[in-house]
């Protein structure tokens, strides 16, 4: 939870501060209304960073603070799935490809937490 967290963070406060930066890297176009819904975005990644923090020192599987494993597994296994489709449909481009390695990985670890994971240490 605190890795997820502070990439969350990291990414937030990029895309909410400095939008154009991240528009560049991945080859978009930079216009206001982009640079807007980046920074919309930006507030939604710090704020799941927020509550992945807040819920680092809890019990976390099974049932076990189960809204905040569930919407992180929605967030990554969707963020995944779109990342493979626009990788199959448009040109390779290696940053977005790296991300999508990122949201692959979280969104195993967080489908273990939900479905798998008691929550509770093994005795």
């Amino acid at each position: 939870m605190t890795l997820c967290s502070l990439l969350l963070a990291d990414v937030g406060v990029v895309a909410l501060f400095a939008p154009e930066v991240m528009l560049n890297q991945v080859g978009a176009q930079v216009t206001a209304e982009l640079s807007v819904l980046v920074q919309l975005t930006g507030t939604l990644y710090f704020a799941f960073a927020l509550v992945n923090w807040t819920a680092k020192d809890s019990a976390i599987g099974g049932i076990y603070a189960r809204p905040v494993s569930l919407g992180n597994f929605g967030h990554f296994f969707a963020g995944a799935l779109l990342l493979i489709r626009y990788q199959l449909s448009a040109a390779f481009n290696p940053g977005l490809f790296i991300v999508l390695l990122i949201y692959i990985i979280f969104a195993g670890l967080f489908y273990w937490l939900v479905f798998r994971a008691t929550g509770l240490p093994s005795k």
